[in-house]
């Protein structure tokens, strides 16, 4: 198996992994309370970040594979993720579920289609800084599993 494909597999697989935990939260749950610092975000607003995040990686990974030069300089996360939240505020839970299935299958299927070349494209990831498409895309399982270890702190559940 190719790098590409255990990427996608990774991705596809945590991506599974992850449906089921936010599917088996009860409405109370979706309300508790994970980042208190500045704006509150509670797991709804989690799972929104990773639509919008996830969303977001597609379109700066695919202009870092057609030679550009990924995030501007002055791009700010925090101002990115505010505004992401506003823009998804009125959706619910079971509609964050619907739409991170399916960015998650945009991702997996995009990271199927790359070239071994095209991992080792180079350019700006907002967090990260230059680093390669590789390092970025790992950067996606690992960010998502940051924040589920938030999560798991103050919803003391079972990790699926």
């Amino acid at each position: 198996m190719d790098t590409t494909q255990k990427l996608a597999t990774r991705l596809r697989t945590e991506g599974d992994r992850f449906a089921r935990f936010f599917s088996s939260l009860d409405q109370d749950q979706w309300r508790s309370e994970i980042y208190t610092e500045g704006s509150v975000w509670t797991i709804r607003n989690v799972l929104s970040h990773f639509v919008t995040a996830e969303r977001g990686f597609i379109k700066l990974f695919e202009d870092i594979r057609q030679g550009g030069n990924g995030a501007s300089e002055d791009f700010s996360i925090d101002r990115f993720n505010a505004s992401q939240q506003i823009k998804m505020e009125a959706k619910t839970p079971d509609e964050l579920l619907v739409d991170f299935r399916d960015v998650r299958n945009e991702l997996c299927q995009w990271v199927e289609a790359l070239s071994e070349n095209d991992l080792e494209k180079i350019g700006r990831h907002p967090y990260l800084g230059q680093v390669s498409l590789l390092e970025m895309i790992k950067m996606v399982y690992l960010h998502n599993q940051i924040h589920l270890r938030d999560i798991h702190k103050v919803v003391k559940k079972e990790p699926i």
